[in-house]
């Protein structure tokens, strides 16, 4: 790795090369001596790997170790690195799990011979994302490491195909969240270890079976502090549900909410405290979070975000996300179709809710909550009050197809209806097969049909 002049290989050399092989060290006491070994050789010392991470030593006949190879987590912020692979902020930091970062590379003393980095480097590539598959239940698409200037020309990654990309601003990480200037800028190299891997982490949706890496991550909210803070002005009017507010007011509670939908991050109780931790000290300030002893702006815990949902006004905050929809994107277009249909929670107890929106412009309208003690039939005509609804066409499912909510929508608030006729209401389809025609194109006779009402 260092700057010698190449030489080639002698016999006795060149079957050590020929049977060397590259092996994974699972076993912690194996590590340990990894650990002292680099230590004691590598200019860079030791590291305690950040997240997911494998260890790999190269090996010869006889089992003894001759380099030594560490894969762990990119690094978070590469700016030469997200121009080359072309994704957005957003993708970068659901999908930089894809990533590994080849943190130490570390050819044992007196063990060297010609082109051992390199048929080292080659063969660790070449199964180093069906390992991480089988730990990890992701692949590795792409691979990044950094080479000192200073000490090394970077020979043995660009022999193997890696692509030379720039200097970085001279930082590197000291903690998982926590990064220290060295002033030493390095050489990024990077490599693509499945065809077309760039294309794969910029592409708008991920190929299934990459798709559970962007389930396990929780989003990082990327909102600027001016943004968030225009966001609080609009909670504050919502009442508090406590006498005494110690660390989180109700308006920064709801606003973080509002952040998570926005940032496509899971919104359940279990789920908001996860986002809150990976927001920064001053996103947390801007939201309102008060200080601890320490100084710092800790983030609410579940309980807190349980308590929210239980005694928040919903009518209220209802109010605000409807004025927050109107400033951002105006008013709903009045030729759409309005859409009520109910919702359950995908995991775990919780009430159903039934939500009004817009198709296709997806203004959303209102909601209500469709609790065990009843069902969406009354639930939707008391949302019908909260909505205007003169001159617009109100599609619900089956289960509405009821004279009395038709009656509501067209006598009392001036509606038409759509409704879904099922199999299990024959008189219904019946009379609908007499009365309507069947479009010439389009629909199945046998198909679904709609109930269709007017204000006529």
């Amino acid at each position: 790795m260092s700057k010698k002049t190449p030489r080639k290989p002698t016999a006795c050399e060149q079957r050590v090369l020929d049977e060397l092989r590259v092996v994974l060290i699972p076993e912690k006491k194996d590590r340990v001596r990894f650990q002292r070994l680099l230590k004691g050789h590598h200019y860079l010392g030791g590291l305690k790997p950040v997240g997911e991470q494998l260890y790999y030593a190269a090996v010869d006949a006889d089992g003894q170790w001759l380099a030594l190879l560490l894969f762990s987590a990119a690094a978070k912020h590469l700016k030469h690195r997200e121009q080359w692979i072309g994704w957005s902020a957003a993708q970068c930091d659901r999908r930089l799990s894809l990533v590994a970062n080849n943190s130490r590379f570390l050819i044992l003393p007196e063990r060297s011979v010609p082109n051992l980095g390199s048929r080292v480097l080659r063969l660790t590539l070449d199964r180093l994302s069906a390992d991480w598959q089988k730990r990890y239940d992701h692949p590795i698409l792409v691979v990044e490491t950094f080479v000192d200037p200073e000490q090394f020309c970077g020979t043995i990654y660009t022999a193997n195909n890696w692509v030379e990309l720039g200097l970085t601003d001279g930082w590197g990480r000291k903690q998982r969240d926590y990064y220290v200037k060295h002033d030493r800028p390095k050489r990024l190299f990077v490599r693509e270890l499945a065809p077309k891997a760039r294309r794969s982490l910029q592409a708008e949706h991920l190929k299934p079976g990459l798709a559970g890496v962007e389930r396990k991550t929780v989003p990082r909210c990327h909102r600027k502090v001016q943004e968030i803070q225009a966001l609080t002005e609009h909670f504050k009017s919502v009442p508090e549900y406590r006498g005494r507010v110690e660390s989180y007011p109700v308006w920064s509670l709801l606003t973080l909410s509002l952040l998570a939908m926005l940032c496509e991050a899971p919104r359940g109780q279990k789920d908001l405290p996860k986002f809150a931790r990976r927001l920064t000290q001053a996103q947390r300030r801007v939201l309102g979070f008060r200080r601890n002893r320490q100084g710092r702006y800790p983030a609410p815990s579940q309980s807190t975000f349980s308590r929210l949902l239980k005694k928040v006004q919903g009518p209220k905050v209802n109010q605000v996300l409807l004025a927050i929809q109107e400033k951002v994107r105006g008013q709903p277009p009045p030729e759409d179709l309005i859409v009520v249909d109910g919702m359950e929670p995908n995991h775990g107890p919780g009430d159903a809710v039934l939500s009004a929106v817009t198709v296709p412009s997806q203004f959303y309208l209102g909601s209500a909550l469709a609790d065990t003690k009843t069902n969406e039939i009354p639930v939707a005509r008391e949302l019908f009050g909260e909505l205007e609804l003169a001159g617009r066409r109100v599609a619900l499912d089956a289960l509405h197809n009821q004279d009395q909510t038709a009656r509501d929508l067209v006598l009392e608030h001036g509606a038409d209806y759509l409704f879904t006729a099922k199999g299990n209401q024959p008189t219904l389809r019946q009379n609908i097969q007499k009365l309507v025609p069947v479009p010439a194109t389009g629909f199945s006779p046998s198909g679904t049909h709609f109930d269709t009402g007017t204000n006529d």
